[in-house]
């Protein structure tokens, strides 16, 4: 397969810089184990294995920070996906991705100019009243300006990095085939998944790549929050009661989402509403402003969990560097190239997990755990007693003492000891999770999660077993029972029909068989070419020594073709034996 692989030459530059890199962080027995040596030495590149005595006091989780740095904005990406999947790593290897920062060096102005103009149709001197050729920003997928409409608009622009796409494209093809080869070859790696990971990651940063889909997300999510109104709201007056005589004010909404300018707007370009906040990076400056923290802490929680609980549709990325503090204890959220979708299936196993943690009810969780990690092989009683003790060991703690983030980080652990994984979507939502209470302890060290999730949940729930939602989901699921009692007898009878005409089949895709099956058909072409050679030696020799026929240099001219077709079958043997060997 990897040779194979080698025959794409636009790549090959690319996989020489990956296995430099890996060898020179002390990952040489890696490249060697995946067949990446071989194969490069084959093509003419030669790597450099003493290169990784200088980083070899490093721990491997810094080690392998370091190479994904050093690896380009795909790897970055990659690094900052891995360290949402809190169920696959230990927490010194979370820590490690979570530091890795996504900023480079601007793009050339000159550059980003022209393909401005591309995209907006007009150079950017005249679609805008001014533009700021200093980012405000720049990152390794894109960089954002800021820029001034005619009537006085503020707004920033994000641009893609010219020619990024080819690189990442490049990348993720030598992720997808690596993977598959670690998956298949060592048990190792195994364990974490490859495959699985490249996919979500894959999906993941081609949506990021595609600034129109990052809009679509960011018009979803202030749709969703386009009536909210926060329980800590000043309530309005009692009916009848007359405040004012003048029409009233519009009131701020206290959830910003900025604005999308679809007019400028495409795959490679976005304009955005310029948000003017304090970054949530910046808490001095917060208390400086007269902001309440603990209001921000309120506030931004509730909006986060209403995304999850409620509309299934969240922020998957809530750092202090996406989260704006606005006069009037507001707040503003902004990037939505990550984001994440729960089905109503999950927000009810996610409803039913919070609220058994809160209420120390560890059947409860233990239910909802052994759902999520499926039919996969494990000690399901070993399994569930670790859960029970964890739940029960909070017994008679208080609400406020909780620590909802910390639990699922331990729940979790519990499932990486027994080697099962989470669903992509999960590790998403829980590391969202973790992060949001994060920053509201920050704004916040008496922040209470468990006390601001606990109405939420409950509220929900409360809705889900209304007897309206009742009544949906029990005609919803009549109707899904009569449309599969109308169609069987249109599939028995084509069971049958196959049955009489000796067609059924039955497919049982077993990935080790599959592979033994290949060595097995690789083997016997080996063998059927190996008899041939033999057979035209033997013939070719016979055929020497019969007098008569045509001749070339003194020799019968049919001996000498069989002995040239015995020579290039046995020189394809001797290399299909070699590359087989390279690639075990």
């Amino acid at each position: 397969m990897l040779w194979q692989a080698l025959t794409a030459v636009r790549d090959l530059g690319r996989l020489h810089d990956i296995a430099s890199i890996l060898v020179r962080y002390g990952f040489g027995d890696m490249v060697r184990r995946m067949g990446l040596a071989d194969a490069l030495e084959r093509a003419g590149r030669a790597l450099h294995w003493n290169e990784a005595r200088e980083l070899a006091h490093l721990e491997p989780p810094a080690r392998v920070r370091r190479a994904l740095e050093e690896l380009g904005p795909t790897f970055v990406k990659l690094g900052q996906v891995l360290a949402t999947r809190i169920d696959l790593f230990e927490p010194e290897w979370i820590i490690e991705f979570g530091k890795l920062q996504d900023s480079t060096p601007a793009a050339p102005w000159a550059d980003i100019r022209q393909q401005l103009c591309e995209d907006l149709g007009s150079p950017p001197e005249e679609v805008f009243a001014t533009f700021d050729p200093e980012p405000l920003a720049a990152a390794s997928i894109a960089q954002v300006h800021r820029a001034r409409f005619e009537d006085g608009s503020e707004v920033v622009v994000k641009v893609r990095r010219p020619g990024i796409r080819p690189i990442i494209e490049a990348d993720l093809r030598w992720l997808a085939r690596l993977a598959k080869l670690a998956e298949g070859e060592s048990p190792e790696l195994r364990a974490f998944r490859p495959q699985e990971v490249v996919r979500q990651f894959s999906q993941s940063l081609r949506r990021e790549l595609d600034f129109a889909g990052e809009c679509r997300n960011a018009e979803h999510i202030a749709e969703n929050f386009a009536d909210y109104a926060d329980p800590d709201s000043p309530a309005l007056p009692p009916s009848g009661e007359v405040v004012q005589t003048e029409a009233p004010e519009e009131v701020p909404a206290i959830i910003v989402i900025p604005r999308v300018y679809w007019q400028w707007t495409g795959e490679r370009v976005c304009v955005q509403e310029f948000i003017a906040g304090i970054s949530g990076r910046k808490l001095a400056t917060v208390d400086q402003a007269g902001l309440d923290r603990k209001v921000l802490a309120r506030r931004g929680a509730r909006a986060v969990l209403k995304m999850i609980v409620e509309d299934g549709f969240f922020h998957a990325d809530p750092h202090p560097g996406n989260v704006f503090y606005l006069p009037g204890n507001r707040i503003a959220f902004i990037d939505f190239g990550m984001v994440g979708r729960l089905t109503e299936v999950r927000r009810d196993q996610l409803m039913r997990l919070l609220l058994g943690l809160v209420k120390h009810e560890p059947r409860r969780v233990a239910d909802v755990m052994l759902d999520w990690t499926g039919d996969g092989a494990m000690d399901e009683d070993s399994l569930l007693l670790e859960i029970q003790t964890f739940v029960q060991q909070y017994h008679g703690v208080a609400l406020k003492q909780l620590r909802l983030g910390a639990m699922l980080s331990d729940l979790v652990a519990i499932l990486r000891q027994h080697q099962l994984a989470l669903p992509s979507d999960l590790s998403l939502l829980i590391k969202a999770f973790i992060s949001l209470e994060g920053m509201g302890r920050e704004l916040d060290p008496d922040f209470d999660m468990a006390g601001e999730a606990m109405p939420l949940l409950e509220q929900a729930l409360r809705a889900r077993y209304a007897p309206t939602a009742l009544l949906q989901r029990g005609w919803r699921g009549v109707s899904e029972a009569l449309s599969l009692v109308a169609g069987l007898p249109q599939d028995l009878s084509r069971l049958l029909r196959a049955a009489r005409r000796g067609r059924l089949e039955i497919h049982i895709d077993v990935m080790h068989l599959k592979r033994v099956g290949n060595q097995l058909d690789s083997a016997a072409n080996r063998l059927v070419v190996g008899i041939v050679v033999a057979a035209l030696i033997i013939g070719s020799s016979i055929v020497m020594t019969v007098p008569g026929g045509p001749t070339l240099l003194g020799l019968p001219f049919f001996g000498l073709l069989g002995f040239a077709g015995a020579v290039i079958g046995s020189i394809w043997l001797l290399l299909s034996i070699w590359r087989s060997g390279g690639e075990e």
